[in-house]
């Protein structure tokens, strides 16, 4: 507001409370129900209570709310059919004093009292009255959620302060994946957590699932005795008695942020300000694994982009179930503990969610139409930290790795598919989460790369990025924010018109298909990247006896992950290769590569499924045995079902389903019921494991796989994204 001078003051002004100004409305967001525009969200308070025994989640909600217009007559949130709601009710704000800091599990009063079917909100001492029952209703929205209603009183004032409490239960949520015993490691207790991203939270709780929301929240959590509870927050107290866990988050964060983990986890100090979470089987490994190294990675960041705002840095290892790579919940990222097997990913995958620390979490896209305000910057602040840590090389390398899969992506979904984009149109009833690609992540990185390249140095890039963390902290932002603030940065590039250059338009940059208009100088990265290229071109050149001898002499047991991973992607675009081209390959490396990580061994399996080489399909049913994650599991069931094999997916996945996650096994059904019918016989039977009869693949069979649900599509998550 601007100032005022005193001596201009009109009689009586100085009584006069000062309004605040209207805050601008969130930006329209076409996935989200809500009515976010008329409200400013304050805060809100989670009581959870989690009982495992019966796939339940029981919730009051509370939302600290004012009106950013007179009057408004109902609130709308987005919510979701797996969410039952109990009650509404109204309350005024209450004093600073009364506010309630903790939710009640039991009564009141003297000796032990059963918990009440739901979490109980206490109501702040001599309040009058303590709250009034709202009328709500939920209607349809998309296939994703519904719109909760809920009608406010009449005598709501503008910017005047209340709160909203919804009781509530949850069940089958797609935001929260229940796990027995038996699908976790150690096979000891129930786990549950939470995946919110994109618009997933919406069944877990009634909120405005929209990153242009943002807001601090509080929770008490009451699990079974025994069981850790962790949310991405600060755990401020522990009833270990009751099994009640507080938890607040200071900075505000979109719905999609807030998360929960239980399980049987222990904790072991890895840094200064970081610990890891595992089952007590998968501890020691992962503290070995990143002992001391999350904490250098914390100071390269912050020596690029400022203080880390979160003050812990942890990270929780979930069973295989876990359904992407990693997640940048705040103070505590989620990673799936199938990557602890290959520890150059590992190293990328974390460094890319610590990026995300202050792109994405501190600065939020405020539209899932521009995801790449999230991704492509993390992306890009994930090679800088590696650059400053490893080295260029080892940075050009992951990133010739990527922008491969980038290109191998655009082929199958075409040059001008508008989710090639950056500005990517939503349509309305489109889920958000079908718009996580490659181009999110590396059309978008190059993006960035080309502004740090305008500047010429990227030192200087490094201090705009800062600043722009610095103004946009704890707000989302559009493009146009972003590009704003790095023509007012380097006001000399803004008298070049650099943003109006034929052919790199930043306008073209946003809204062009296919490729990036301009891709980054990976010559630094020479000499991991042309080992690989000519190892490659050994084995498609003539003859073939002369190139595998060649081959043979290429010890590739001392490359780095992702150069191996390189090559055998290199020889997966080239299949169906001829076969005594993968019987010299199977003869030089399915030996070696079968003792690697499971990163290398999955490519090196699409191989053999890919160009029907029976003799080594026993590491593919030994693999698929062994595997839990679906980012193993459904590209291979995804090549077996294309090809000539598909009886012997079948069995496979009969013999293996009861160890799969009913979401993980819906999808397979998906894959196996679509390849039904639709192949022709082996020519040739390897073994009698492929010799069943085809009277499996028939109508009957396909009910059996489909059964009540499955997913309208799966995808090969291991091509599509490195990480949320």
């Amino acid at each position: 507001m601007a100032a005022q001078c005193c001596c201009r003051q009109a009689p009586g002004a100085e009584t006069a409370p000062v309004r605040p100004p209207p805050e601008p409305p969130p930006a329209l967001d076409v996935a989200s129900a809500s009515s976010a525009q008329l409200f400013r969200l304050r805060h809100l308070q989670l009581g959870l209570e989690l009982r495992p025994e019966v796939r339940e989640l029981a919730g009051c909600l509370v939302l600290e709310l004012c009106a950013l217009r007179p009057a408004p007559r109902a609130l709308v949130l987005d919510a979701h059919p797996a969410l039952r709601l109990h009650s509404a009710a109204f309350r005024r704000a209450p004093a600073a004093a009364e506010t309630p800091c903790a939710f009640a599990f039991s009564a009141p009063g003297p000796g032990p009292a059963p918990p009440p079917p739901l979490p109980a909100f206490p109501e702040a001492p001599g309040a009058e009255p303590a709250c009034c029952p709202l009328a709500f209703r939920v209607d349809p929205f998309t296939d994703y959620g519904s719109s909760l209603t809920v009608t406010l009183p009449p005598e709501l004032q503008e910017h005047q302060p209340f709160q909203v409490i919804l009781r509530y239960t949850s069940t089958d949520a797609p935001a929260i994946w229940w796990l027995d015993p038996e699908l976790t490691y150690g096979c000891a207790k129930p786990f549950v957590f939470t995946q919110g991203h994109s618009v997933c939270n919406r069944s877990f709780f009634p909120c405005f699932d929209t990153p242009a929301v943002k807001c601090t929240y509080s929770a008490v959590v009451k699990a079974p005795l025994g069981v850790q509870v962790l949310m991405s927050a600060t755990q401020s107290a522990y009833m270990e008695e009751e099994g009640v866990f507080h938890f607040h988050m200071e900075h505000p964060v979109p719905a999609y942020l807030v998360a929960l983990v239980a399980g049987d986890l222990k904790p072991a100090d890895i840094g200064p300000r970081s610990r890891v979470w595992a089952e007590p089987c998968l501890l020691p490994t992962a503290t070995s694994k990143l002992s001391g190294a999350v904490e250098q990675w914390l100071s390269a960041a912050e020596r690029l982009y400022g203080p880390y705002m979160w003050g812990r840095y942890d990270i929780v290892f979930l069973p295989p179930s876990f359904p992407i790579v990693a997640m940048e919940n705040p103070c505590l990222t989620f990673i799936i503990s199938s990557i602890l097997e290959s520890d150059e990913f590992l190293v990328i995958d974390v460094i890319h969610e610590v990026a995300h620390s202050w792109f994405g979490n501190a600065v939020t896209n405020a539209t899932w139409e521009e995801m790449w305000l999230s991704e492509g910057l993390a992306t890009y602040a994930q090679r800088r930290i590696t650059t400053e840590t490893y080295g260029a090389a080892f940075t050009c390398l992951e990133t010739a790795f990527r922008l491969d899969a980038l290109h191998r992506q655009m082929k199958l979904l075409g040059e001008d598919s508008p989710v090639s984009k950056l500005q990517v149109k939503l349509e309305p009833g489109v889920n958000p989460s079908h718009l996580m690609n490659l181009f999110t992540y590396e059309k978008g990185y190059c993006f960035v790369y080309y502004l740090s390249q305008l500047c010429g140095d990227p030192q200087r890039f490094d201090d705009f990025l800062r600043a722009y963390v610095e103004k946009y902290k704890f707000t989302s932002v559009v493009a146009q924010d972003l590009l704003d603030s790095f023509l007012s940065f380097f006001p000399e590039l803004k008298e070049q018109s650099v943003d109006c250059r034929a052919g790199l338009e930043f306008e073209r940059w946003l809204n062009a298909t296919g490729p990036p208009l301009a891709e980054p100088d990976l010559s630094q990265g020479s000499s991991l990247t042309r080992p690989v290229e000519a190892l490659f071109q050994l084995w498609t050149a003539e003859p073939l006896d002369q190139a595998a001898a060649s081959a043979s002499a290429i010890d590739i047991s001392k490359w780095r992950t992702f150069q191996t991973a390189l090559f055998l992607d290199r020889l997966l675009d080239g299949s169906p290769l001829p076969q005594e081209v993968v019987m010299s390959l199977s003869k030089c490396y399915s030996s070696l590569l079968d003792s690697m990580n499971a990163e290398i061994r999955i490519r090196w399996l699409q191989i053999v499924v890919r160009n029907d080489y029976y003799p080594d399909l026993h590491r593919v049913r030994r693999f698929l045995e062994s595997q839990m994650s679906r980012m193993y599991t459904i590209p291979l069931y995804e090549d077996l079902c294309t090809g000539a094999l598909k009886s012997f997916a079948l069995e496979v996945f009969y013999q293996t389903q009861g160890r799969l996650h009913p979401n993980l096994r819906r999808a397979i059904q998906q894959i196996l019921s679509q390849g039904l019918g639709s192949s022709t016989e082996p020519a040739s039977e390897p073994s009698t494991e492929l010799g069943r009869a085809e009277a499996d693949t028939d109508s009957d069979a396909q009910a059996l796989l489909l059964g009540d649900e499955a997913p309208s599509s799966a995808i090969s998550l291991r091509d599509v994204n490195v990480s949320a």
